[in-house]
C-alpha cells in the first residue's frame, strides 16, 4: 500500500514539475527555464526535483509527451465532434481546436519549435518530430474524406493542403509570440481557415508551382 501510494506521489510530482515547466516556457525560452525556477513553482528543494527526473531534459522530454498526448487528444475529440461526412467542418474544428490548445499552453510551441531548430537529431527533437507526424496523419485522413466526398477540388495535393494547413497554424502562432499576444489567436484563427478553406477548391498546377 505504502510502495503504491509513493508512486502515485511521485507521478502527481513529475505532472506538477511538466506544468510548471510549460508555465514557465510560456514567457521564457525553455533554454533559460532552471531547476531552482521548478523547485520554486512547486514548493519543493532543487534537490528534490531530481528524486522524479534524472535531469532537467527529462522534464522536457516529460513535457514534450504530455503535450502530444494532450493536444492529439483535443484535436481527435474536435474532429469526431464534427457532423458526419462533414469533413471540412472537422477541419476547421481542428485548426480552432489547435488554437484553444496554445492559448491555454502557450509554453508548448515555444517547446516544439526550439527542439525542432536543432541541427542535430536529438531525443526531444525526435519526439517533436513524432508529434507533428501524428498531427499529418490526422489532417491526411481529413483531407482524403474531403476530397472523397467532392468538398475539395479532386486534383488536390493532399499532402501539400495538410503542410499548408500546419504551416497556416505555425504562422499564426508565431506572430502571436513575435508580438506577445498569444491571447488573441483565435480573433484571426477563423479569417485564416477561411482562406485556407477557398484555397482548397483550386489547385495549381506542379508547372505553375514552378
Amino acid at each position: 500500500m505504502m510502495q503504491g501510494q509513493s508512486k502515485h506521489k511521485t507521478a502527481d510530482r513529475q505532472l506538477e514539475l511538466v506544468q510548471a515547466a510549460l508555465h514557465l516556457a510560456a514567457s521564457k525560452s525553455p533554454l533559460e527555464v532552471t531547476t531552482a525556477e521548478l523547485a520554486q513553482a512547486i514548493g519543493i528543494t532543487q534537490g528534490g526535483v531530481f528524486k522524479h527526473f534524472e535531469s532537467k531534459a527529462a522534464i522536457w522530454a516529460a513535457a514534450l509527451d504530455w503535450a502530444h498526448d494532450a493536444l492529439m487528444a483535443e484535436l481527435e475529440q474536435a474532429a469526431q465532434a464534427a457532423p458526419e461526412g462533414q469533413a471540412l467542418r472537422a477541419l476547421r474544428a481542428v485548426f480552432l481546436a489547435h488554437v484553444q490548445f496554445v492559448e491555454r499552453y502557450p509554453g508548448v510551441p515555444r517547446l516544439v519549435f526550439q527542439e525542432l531548430q536543432h541541427a542535430q537529431l536529438t531525443p526531444l527533437k525526435l519526439q517533436a518530430q513524432h508529434l507533428l507526424a501524428d498531427y499529418r496523419s490526422l489532417l491526411m485522413r481529413l483531407l482524403a474524406r474531403a476530397q472523397a466526398a467532392g468538398q475539395v477540388h479532386a486534383e488536390l495535393n493532399l499532402q501539400h493542403a495538410a503542410l499548408l494547413f500546419i504551416g497556416a497554424i505555425q504562422g499564426l502562432i508565431m506572430q502571436s509570440m513575435i508580438n506577445g499576444q498569444m491571447r488573441g489567436l483565435r480573433a484571426s484563427a477563423q479569417g485564416i481557415f477561411n482562406i485556407y478553406q477557398a484555397s482548397l477548391s483550386g489547385v495549381a498546377s506542379d508547372s505553375e508551382a514552378s
